[in-house]
């Protein structure tokens, strides 16, 4: 085991995808000689050539197009949207061509593309570079909706994304890149649509992805400290939705707390929530509680930025009122 970046351990998960499966290639923004925005693709154009790492002109909507024609042919692409605001420029192609290819034609043609893409808040990018979009796409029947958390989810992820037989939004928090993890050398592969408990409990759980998981174990250790044992479950996927293990998880802790960076009103969390409340209304001692953006656009001020966002405190809080008054 090796510990590397959420960074290196994506670039890792390209560069044996590329040297494994001759169909596969890689296109977007910046990501051949310059190596990709965030550095993921570092390196990649001059092992594999340019006719498998490919620069694409400032283009979404084309370059997305050419993905969904090289994948109907018979090739893996891998395609980089720099920003997942900018994603929007190529919605008809993700929507209504991506996602449906394969059930308007009963199944016979397969669009197996995978569009990586950053999103989040906390650099003060401002409201057009710092959304969380995944309910948008999670929408959308055809689409898989992925967010890791960390190195090793993210190259076995990743791994199983290239691999499957269908499209997948593959969404990276843009300040996960620097963290560092204990990463699996060799093909490592995580299911999609399969969570994981990252820290056992008994009294609450919390239920979070990508970047978020970080601030759900760090409420975790302060709630220790009140004397609640928090339960954190990494849903890892927002499509598919792991609503058994989340299911299980309620049964033992009868509460639930979901925390997401997206802005509160019709996130993923109201999702989750309505599906455990039709199937384990009786296994809860309390009320699912949200906790998550405040529905306005990112601000660039750093400061109204940070209080727009989750904050620890209001995980801690939310989590020890359902333990105290229920």
């Amino acid at each position: 085991m090796r510990e590397l970046t959420f960074a290196q351990a994506l670039g890792e998960a390209l560069d044996e995808a590329l040297t494994d499966d001759s169909r596969v290639f890689l296109m977007g923004e910046d990501i051949g000689a310059y190596g990709g925005v965030f550095g993921v693709t570092r390196g990649l154009m001059e092992r594999h050539g340019r006719d498998r790492v490919m620069d694409t002109p400032i283009s979404e909507a084309g370059f997305v197009g050419a993905a969904v024609g090289a994948a109907l042919g018979g090739l893996r692409p891998v395609v980089e949207i720099m920003w997942v605001d900018f994603a929007m420029v190529a919605m008809d192609q993700i929507v209504n061509q991506l996602a449906k290819m394969s059930y308007m034609s009963g199944g016979t043609l397969k669009a197996p593309v995978v569009i990586r893409t950053q999103q989040g808040a906390g650099r003060g990018n401002g409201a057009q570079h710092s959304q969380s979009l995944e309910a948008m796409f999670a929408q959308v029947p055809g689409l898989a909706v992925v967010a890791p958390s960390d190195p090793a989810d993210a190259k076995g992820l990743l791994t199983s994304a290239i691999e499957a037989q269908r499209p997948v939004i593959f969404l990276e928090h843009k300040l996960l890149y620097p963290t560092r993890g204990d990463v699996p050398a060799g093909r490592h592969r995580v299911p999609l649509g399969k969570a994981r408990i990252v820290r056992e409990g008994s009294d609450v759980t919390l239920v979070s992805l990508s970047r978020m998981v970080g601030y759900a174990l760090e409420a975790a250790v302060q709630l220790e400290q009140q004397g609640v044992r928090a339960e954190v479950v990494d849903l890892r996927c927002v499509v598919p939705m792991d609503l058994e293990t989340c299911a299980r998880s309620l049964r033992k802790t009868g509460r639930v707390v979901i925390v997401h960076e997206a802005h509160r009103s019709f996130g993923w969390g109201a999702e989750l929530a309505a599906r455990l409340m039709e199937d384990c209304f009786f296994d809860l001692a309390a009320p699912v509680v949200r906790v998550a953006s405040l529905d306005v656009p990112f601000p660039y001020n750093r400061t109204l930025e940070a209080h727009v966002m989750p904050r620890v405190e209001e995980i801690v809080a939310a989590a020890a009122r359902l333990c105290t008054e229920y």
